[in-house]
């Protein structure tokens, strides 16, 4: 069984920048892949970012140039950079695993972006 907890989120201006963790505990060497996936008010989750444990990244087209997902394998925590946040960016957002019925989900962090 693995555990996620996501913190990092707030309140930021539009253009402005957070930090996003996710945190991993419990089984951790069977965890290959950590996505961060982001749910607005009445829409569907989306995901935005994966990275692998070999490193291998990709990204949703509306975040590609603005997010950097990156971990590291020691604290077993895989972080999301987010810099030149839009309004739309606004959602709250969930790091997840393929593991178990559903997947492991954490329990989410808000993100809020002013314009």
């Amino acid at each position: 069984q693995v555990q996620l907890v996501e913190s990092g989120g707030g309140l930021v201006q539009a253009g402005g920048s957070l930090r996003l963790s996710c945190a991993a505990s419990g089984s951790i060497y069977s965890i290959n892949v950590i996505n961060w996936y982001r749910q607005a008010p009445g829409k569907q989750r989306e995901l935005v970012a994966a990275i692998t444990r070999g490193g291998s990244t990709n990204y949703a087209d509306s975040v590609k140039g603005r997010f950097t997902i990156s971990r590291d394998n020691a604290k077993a925590t895989v972080f999301l950079q987010m810099n030149a946040l839009k309004s739309e960016d606004t959602a709250v957002y969930y790091c997840n695993t393929p593991q178990g019925p559903g997947g492991t989900w954490g329990q989410g962090t808000q993100v809020t972006v002013s314009s």
